[in-house]
């Protein structure tokens, strides 16, 4: 999974507060969901999610890190788009 599609799994786990919601709204399976935000926090050496049986909610670094990712994700649809659109 590259970078990108992590950080956009992150954020729609984050918006939607759930893996299930997340899997669903995306189209994947909820372990590669899952398993995608897990590496992630690998990769960062910090938990983004608090996870119980009931609940997903961002920590303080993943509310930090969620803001980030939405940002940059715009970007890098806005770049896109700019050269689909033949602006370039």
């Amino acid at each position: 999974m590259d970078r990108l599609q992590a950080l956009g799994i992150f954020v729609r786990v984050a918006e939607l507060e759930s893996f299930t919601g997340a899997a669903k709204s995306l189209g994947l399976p909820k372990a590669t969901v899952s398993s995608g935000v897990q590496q992630l926090e690998e990769r960062l050496a910090t938990r983004l999610l608090s996870r119980t049986t009931r609940r997903v909610s961002l920590t303080h670094d993943g509310a930090a890190f969620y803001e980030r990712c939405k940002d940059l994700l715009a970007d890098a649809d806005e770049v896109e788009s700019m050269f689909q659109s033949g602006e370039a």
